[in-house]
């Protein structure tokens, strides 16, 4: 095809400068390859910015270290008035292009040729699969449109080749009419595709989820079923997570970096090491302080850093540059700002919460109370829950939500172990400060939950302080608080269930003064340690019937939650386990 009969491409890259040197805007060409394997991986990648890492880009990222490594310099077309200029050989490595007329650019992997004839080539990590064409699509239209690149710079281009690093072979490309036409359409569908406010639609039950970087935050079988075009999702297919949070309670501690780990040396005792690749987010409380090597390197791998003060208080997270897509927060900010939109989720987050602490109360009554000592509590909190689907305002909302806490906390007592020298006293639920134990407990083990959610949805690109139910204040993480809700009985009341009536915890292990109670360092070392393994244990999900660990389970339902505020997902998949 000649550069004349080019057709016009109808939209322009979003954000296109008028400074075509630059590029800047023009659609990168690796991303025309993940459109045409995947639109909506496309979208995430490109317009959103997601990126996760797996071995495969791992492993691509390796191979591309010696190819990307060449000086980039590609003589101009006819450059020289020598004859020899006509055959002079070309192998020229990293050559950077672009193309205002075809909208996009690339860095070139291999030019090679003589003269003006040159081919591009492309390397790829795997082995050469057995195909008709030679290769896959998406690396053919890759290659197709660096060889028009070249031709746009005055080269001539008939073929391209993709060698597979795996196999050492070269896989010779023609540049046909149907292959440059093919090209050029995936650009314009890539454009049209950035254009809308939304991703498109996920694969159907495709083979290529599964070994997707990105299958974890698509969620294509959880966002397909909820939609109603996957019948049931296949689990989890991004591998489990290694890392897990770091915690420093010791007073005077000092965190600081040795190579690729984190030294924390307490006194004058031996400091101990912990993996950097192993470590999720790093969280400190008290007067723990962390060296500026060691932030910055936490930072550089985008591993939050949260502090808390002495008695557990939330105080805020430091991280890198963080998630830098901005749709999703505009998506959040609308909603935010509609009332009977910010209503329909309300009541469903209340009703999530009155259920859920109904399955604790029922899960955990102790054999010491009869089973008639919880009925009326259990039917309360469900008539809660009911009459919270059909509240009419938020106003009456908040009296069902001070009900069904009223009855909850009423009913705490019979979850809790009462003989023995270990028994503890609970009659109501008090705070600021607590004035008991149980209440120190319960206040310690919600904040660790709304730092926890607070991580989770900086994580995923939302803002944690724009909420949907709970008031908005200067400082106040509304959106964690309204996620957080339903999560109380299952994760933070079932920790401190777990360390009363196990016994790891015992009244002697509290302070009080001035009116409040607080706990000793054995007593917060017992709640942490309950609270991360109550993370850390699978349910079946509810909704989509895969084993999942709770940790793993906020992070689903934060992208979830960004999928139900973008559209794509209604209503929301509230976690009410049976």
């Amino acid at each position: 095809m000649s550069r004349d009969a080019e057709p016009e491409l109808p939209l322009p890259p979003p954000g296109q400068a008028s400074d075509a040197v630059a590029g800047v805007g023009l659609v990168p060409v690796r991303m025309v390859n993940e459109y045409v394997y995947c639109p909506r991986l496309a979208w995430l990648m490109w317009v959103d910015g997601a990126w996760a890492d797996s071995a495969d880009t791992e492993e691509g990222r390796q191979v591309h270290r010696r190819v990307d490594a060449g000086g980039g310099h590609l003589p101009e077309a006819g450059e020289g008035e020598e004859p020899e200029a006509e055959t002079a050989p070309i192998h020229a490595r990293s050559v950077a292009l672009s193309s205002e007329t075809l909208g996009v650019t690339a860095v070139i992997d291999l030019v090679d040729g003589e003269g003006r004839a040159v081919s591009p080539v492309d390397t790829k990590r795997g082995k050469r699969p057995h195909v008709a064409a030679g290769a896959y699509d998406p690396e053919r239209v890759q290659v197709c449109l660096q060889g028009l690149l070249l031709e746009e710079h005055g080269y001539t281009c008939q073929e391209g080749f993709l060698y597979y690093r795996a196999s050492r072979e070269r896989v010779r490309i023609p540049f046909d009419e149907a292959l440059r036409a093919q090209a050029l359409e995936a650009v314009r569908g890539l454009r049209l595709a950035a254009a809308q406010k939304r991703p498109p639609p996920p694969l159907i039950d495709s083979p290529k989820c599964p070994r997707c970087a990105l299958v974890g935050i698509c969620l294509p079988d959880e966002v397909g079923q909820l939609a109603g075009t996957t019948p049931a999702p296949r689990p989890l297919a991004a591998g489990r997570p290694e890392a897990l949070p770091l915690l420093v309670q010791a007073g005077h501690g000092k965190v600081g970096k040795s190579g690729d780990r984190l030294t924390i040396a307490v006194d004058d005792e031996a400091p101990v090491k912990a993996r950097l690749g192993e470590v999720s987010q790093l969280v400190l409380f008290g007067n723990v302080s962390l060296s500026a090597p060691a932030l910055h390197e936490l930072m550089r791998r985008e591993i939050p850093v949260s502090w808390h003060s002495h008695g557990g208080w939330f105080l805020g997270h430091t991280v890198g540059l963080g998630q830098r897509s901005v749709s999703v927060r505009e998506a959040q900010y609308r909603r935010a700002f509609d009332d009977a939109w910010s209503l329909a989720f309300a009541r469903r987050l209340v009703a999530a919460k009155a259920r859920n602490a109904r399955t604790l109360l029922r899960r955990n009554r102790r054999d010491s109370h009869p089973a008639e000592a919880v009925a009326e509590p259990l039917r309360a909190l469900k008539r809660l829950a009911t009459e919270a689907d059909s509240a009419p305002d938020t106003a009456t909302l908040l009296g069902i939500e001070g009900a069904a806490a009223a009855t909850y906390f009423r009913a705490f007592p019979r979850m809790l172990k009462d003989d023995g020298p270990g028994r503890f006293d609970f009659t109501r639920r008090n705070r600021r400060p607590p004035a008991d134990p149980v209440n120190a407990l319960l206040s310690f083990a919600y904040a660790l939950l709304v730092r926890t959610w607070h991580i989770a949805l900086s994580a995923v690109g939302l803002d944690p302080y724009r909420g949907f139910y709970h008031t908005i204040r200067h400082g106040r993480p509304a959106l964690a608080l309204d996620m957080m809700e339903p999560d109380r009985p299952l994760i933070a009341d079932s920790a401190v269930l777990t360390v009363i009536n196990n016994g790891e915890v015992t009244p002697a292990d509290f302070v009080h003064a001035a009116g409040g109670c607080a706990m000793a360092p054995p007593a917060r070392k017992a709640l942490i340690g309950a609270f991360e393994r109550r993370l850390e244990q699978e349910i079946t999900h509810p909704v989509f019937g895969y084993q999942v660990s709770y940790r793993r389970l906020l992070e689903v339902q934060a992208r979830l939650l960004c999928r139900h505020l973008m559209g794509e997902v209604d209503p929301f998949p509230w976690i009410t386990p049976r």
